[in-house]
């Protein structure tokens, strides 16, 4: 309290302070349409409350996307490099026309903190997939992870088993499942429209294996910059070198996978085509280096990860454009990629009935030709994603049992029931790789 007595109350003060009063009741106070729900804007109780975490180059871009659906509020942005997570939150900030989201340089003080997040996006480097999924969904945030969702088929279970054991919402970031293209190849064989399907192609730009060294070393930045330790995350301990940054990783088996790099998108793809129910298990030809992998699922499907060794956009036989899958049966064919204006297929005929087939798919699942916004309906609905836990562990599964087969360098079946390879002691040991403490899981 002041030390100094209050001045007397005089009639004249006491008439200037009651016409304030009374002008301030009198004006209105203003409160944007946005907050109060009006004008088109959905009201803040009934907004999806969002965290970004790993919001670099891949990371931003789904974050613009996400953005976009009225009911989606971003409240905190994660990043290890303090200038990613400085861009993010302009990005937000500027979308949002306010300076609300908060950055945070440890996505384990975010979930802890964050009690108001109800989910999150995960695109951070590859390593961090499925621990962050799994750290998220134990926080009680539904988790939209990018691909490939993990190493190894051990990382892989255990998001399926988290998301099981806590109820979350999940979706792997395989976003061709939802646009019209891929669907109609996808719905064309799965609908029957091209007979009993006896081939299936996989885009899988395999890389020739991956980089088993590591870089020298080179002076840490500051920590306020860039955490290093939290950059490897579970990965081995390597020095810094900044060659790993702006996805340098990507080239080394620490870090990252082979054919799951891209089989991640494709194989889903191609598997969403096929009744897999009574699938059991696969097996693996080894056909050398240089060649395309033939695999063969147990119901007679020939599954091919078609080689791609140039351009992402180079043309084969299969597809022209990026990521493409192509469904083959007795009644014809119909393929998709990226890039097309319209999917191809044998015979004009069939694409005849493409706005049936893609209405028919919408109709029948409830899902929109948007893969951020079927997870967000998911989110309230509390139904599985098109890219659920299931469907990326049994995709994922199929991309690493491949890799395993490449690096050992011959044939190998799998059970997919049981996630094993058939008699195969080596193989089974490569199925999980070591974490590195404390970030285990």
């Amino acid at each position: 309290m002041s030390k100094n007595p209050s001045p007397t109350l005089t009639r004249r003060r006491f008439l200037t302070r009651g016409a304030m009063a009374a002008s301030a009741v009198a004006l209105p106070y203003y409160i944007p349409a946005s907050a109060l729900g009006r004008d088109g804007a959905v009201a803040p109780s009934e907004r999806i409350v969002l965290g970004g975490i790993g919001i670099g180059g891949r990371g931003s871009y789904d974050l613009g996307f996400m953005l976009n659906e009225r009911d989606v509020q971003c409240v905190a942005v994660c990043d290890v490099l303090k200038g990613r997570r400085e861009a993010a939150k302009q990005l937000v900030d500027g979308k949002q026309d306010n300076q609300d989201c908060a950055m945070y340089g440890d996505l384990r003080q975010l979930l802890a903190e964050r009690t108001d997040v109800e989910a999150v996006l995960i695109a951070t480097g590859d390593r961090w997939h499925a621990l962050a999924s799994v750290l998220a969904m134990r926080a009680g945030k539904d988790v939209y992870c990018e691909k490939p969702a993990c190493l190894t088929m051990a990382q892989g279970q255990m998001v399926v088993d988290t998301a099981r054991r806590y109820g979350r919402v999940y979706q792997t970031g395989a976003q061709r499942l939802s646009e019209p293209n891929h669907v109609f190849a996808i719905e064309m064989a799965r609908s029957g429209r091209l007979g009993p399907v006896q081939t299936v192609y996989a885009d899988c730009r395999w890389r020739d294996g991956l980089r088993q060294d590591w870089l020298p070393a080179e002076p840490e930045p500051l920590k306020a910059e860039l955490d290093w330790d939290l950059f490897l995350g579970p990965c081995p301990w390597r020095p810094y070198n900044r060659g790993y940054l702006s996805s340098g990783w990507y080239h080394f088996h620490d870090f990252a996978t082979d054919v799951a790099m891209w089989g991640a998108h494709t194989v889903a793809q191609a598997l969403a085509g096929l009744d897999m129910t009574k699938v059991t298990s696969i097996e693996f030809e080894y056909a050398g280096p240089d060649a395309t992998m033939v695999t063969r699922l147990s119901n007679g499907v020939k599954l091919v990860l078609f080689r791609v060794t140039g351009s992402v956009w180079e043309p084969c036989q299969y597809w022209h454009g990026a990521c493409g899958e192509r469904f083959e049966g007795p009644e014809g064919w119909a393929a998709a990629a990226d890039g097309y204006s319209a999917p191809e297929v044998s015979t004009p005929a069939l694409l005849g009935e493409y706005r049936k087939v893609v209405a028919e798919y919408m109709a029948r699942t409830q899902r929109p030709m948007n893969h951020v916004r079927d997870f967000f309906d998911c989110i309230r609905s509390r139904r599985p994603t098109v890219a659920n836990p299931e469907v990326m562990y049994r995709s994922m599964n199929i991309c690493l049992a491949a890799d395993i087969c490449e690096q050992l360098k011959r044939n190998l079946k799998f059970d997919l029931i049981h996630a094993e390879f058939v008699g195969d002691g080596e193989a089974n040991r490569m199925r999980c790789r070591a974490m590195r403490a404390p970030f285990t899981g």
